[in-house]
């Protein structure tokens, strides 16, 4: 039943619902349910199943047939199993069509039409899942698709009350984000949600939240990459996946990626494999799978990639510390952010020359050696970070004044009116005094160049510091095909297969104590790294890493 005060909001625009409905084929659905262990052998009249947002029942109608199955096995009327389906939609046609749906299966099946007319108006529910009263619900499973519906275009007063009553729906976020967090929250100890739907959530800024909630108090048994499969009644660029979710301390993990091919012969091979505990992987010209000893944790973005590179990334975020570690002394950051370039980077300045700050680039590491195009910084900050008195520096002030329309206009300025001359970031002198490794922030692989020269990177560069390694065996690691499959795995890839080399996916890259590499090793990867040479560094990194992994392989 819907809140009362939740029930007076304006619907959602109809369009909206329906451009958001996708409709899921039989053997997905299937395949989604004897996952979630929904099956007829068991007594389905005794628990509870949700489908939050039924349409004209893809899942209802397999759920119904399963359900009058296990009634017949367990000698059971159809009266006694009038709470076992709780299932609910927004359209009322979509109400209609999954009520006689219901009647359909249930009178086939030989049940009394006054019963099935019952059950069916028990079962299917006009009403908004996200906003009806959960709170005294304990339920066993949670079965379906959710809408794909952007919150932009949900009205006002119900995109409010949908962030009030799901917490995890933040930023530019989708509707089905709510779907997952109020399906979890109603589920009882060892209750189960098995979805098909928009993978986005996994690694994306939005789904921060819900992968969090996810991580702190439930397990991911599976997940079921299905791109390129034709798993929907119509072609949609959703990106699919299958989720299946329980509540229950995490333990191991299945995880599965599909091709174009992938069909029903092939889901059955991945649910006997599942329910056969098997731990050996498989890999097929239409799937993959592997079992991982456990998921990963946190709200940071999931790792995307094939079951074995998944499988080789859990174990060494199992065995190895993040590159970024205090214990070592080793630090990742990104260059100077101006606001305008056009003023605040030049190759000459009629200012003041300790105002002057000389400038790497990122054309300036595009052989691997750094080479200095000549650019500096006009720089407004002293030695202490702080803005330096336009009065002591005249030539400054005149350079400055000269631009001040393109300056003042900045936000950054227009929040501190008095700085208007400062760049966004402050400049941090005394990174220009130690080496560094520099990494442009698009390549298609990473690319750290070394800094021994003093210069001061630009936003457009990553830098990486370090007490105590020697950057250069450090960059013979980060040149390495181990370093780029974390890279590949947490970062964003964009169009052409160019990775974003951001400090967030660099910063869950994992590296040996640099103590336990030996020092031929290290002279090695010190050597790969002057010559760029990827595949001697990654004979040589797997060695240190102690791997044996087939990259041809994924």
């Amino acid at each position: 039943m819907l809140d009362g005060t939740m029930a007076t909001l304006s619907a959602i625009p109809v369009e909206a619902v329906e451009h958001g409905e996708i409709f899921t084929r039989r053997w997905v659905v299937d395949l989604i349910l004897d996952l979630a262990g929904y099956d007829e052998e068991r007594d389905l009249a005794s628990l509870v199943a949700v489908e939050p947002a039924c349409g004209t029942g893809a899942f209802l109608e397999p759920m119904v047939v399963r359900l009058s199955e296990s009634l017949r096995r367990h000698n059971r009327t159809l009266d006694q199993a009038s709470g076992a389906i709780r299932a609910f939609d927004l359209l009322p046609r979509n109400v209609e069509s999954s009520r006689r749906l219901v009647e359909k299966v249930l009178i086939r099946d030989g049940w009394p039409a006054e019963d099935a007319i019952a059950r069916a108006e028990d079962w299917v529910q006009e009403g908004d899942y996200l906003l009806a009263d959960h709170q005294d619900e304990g339920v066993d499973f949670v079965l379906g698709n959710p809408p794909y519906i952007r919150l932009e275009d949900v009205p006002t007063d119900r995109m409010l009350a949908y962030r009030a009553a799901c917490s995890t729906m933040t930023g530019r976020s989708d509707v089905y984000v709510g779907f997952y967090e109020i399906g979890l929250r109603s589920l009882k100890r060892d209750g189960v949600l098995g979805f098909i739907c928009a993978d986005r959530w996994m690694r994306n800024q939005y789904g921060r939240e819900l992968r969090k909630f996810i991580a702190d108090s439930f397990s991911v048994e599976a997940t079921i990459i299905m791109h390129d499969v034709d798993a929907f009644e119509e072609q949609v660029s959703a990106y699919p996946a299958i989720s299946i979710l329980r509540r229950s301390q995490q333990g191991a993990a299945v995880v599965a990626d599909t091709s174009e091919s992938f069909g029903p012969d092939d889901a059955a091979t991945v649910l006997a494999w599942t329910r056969d505990g098997q731990s050996h992987a498989i890999r097929t010209d239409r799937f993959e799978i592997a079992r991982l000893p456990h998921w990963f944790d946190g709200s940071d973005s999931w790792p995307a990639g094939s079951p074995a590179r998944l499988a080789l990334i859990e174990e060494l975020n199992d065995r190895f510390p993040l590159l970024e570690d205090q214990t070592t002394g080793t630090r990742v950051g990104i260059g100077v952010a101006t606001g305008a370039d056009g003023v605040f980077v030049t190759k000459d300045a009629d200012v003041e020359s300790d105002r002057l700050l000389r400038l790497s680039m990122v054309r300036d590491t595009i052989s691997g050696t750094l080479t200095w195009s000549g650019r500096y910084l006009v720089n407004p900050w002293d030695d202490q970070g702080k803005l330096v008195d336009l009065e002591a520096y005249p030539l400054l002030r005149a350079y400055y004044e000269r631009h001040a329309d393109a300056l003042k206009r900045r936000h950054v300025a227009g929040r501190r009116p008095a700085h208007w001359y400062r760049t966004i970031d402050k400049v941090d002198s005394a990174l220009t005094a130690r080496p560094k490794l520099l990494l442009p922030d698009m390549k298609l692989t990473i690319h750290p160049v070394l800094d021994e020269d003093g210069l001061y990177p630009h936003h457009n560069l990553y830098y990486i510091v370090s007490d105590d390694w020697d950057l250069r065996v450090l960059g013979g690691l980060l040149i390495s095909r181990v370093a780029q499959a974390f890279i590949e795995a947490y970062a964003v890839k964009m169009r052409g297969g160019t990775l974003r080399f951001q400090a967030q996916y660099l910063r869950r890259i994992r590296v040996p104590r640099p103590e336990t590499i030996s020092d031929a090793d290290r002279a090695m990867l010190a050597d790969a790294f002057e010559k760029r040479d990827t595949v001697a560094a990654t004979e040589v990194a797997m060695r240190v890493y102690g791997i044996d992994y087939d990259w041809n392989e994924s």
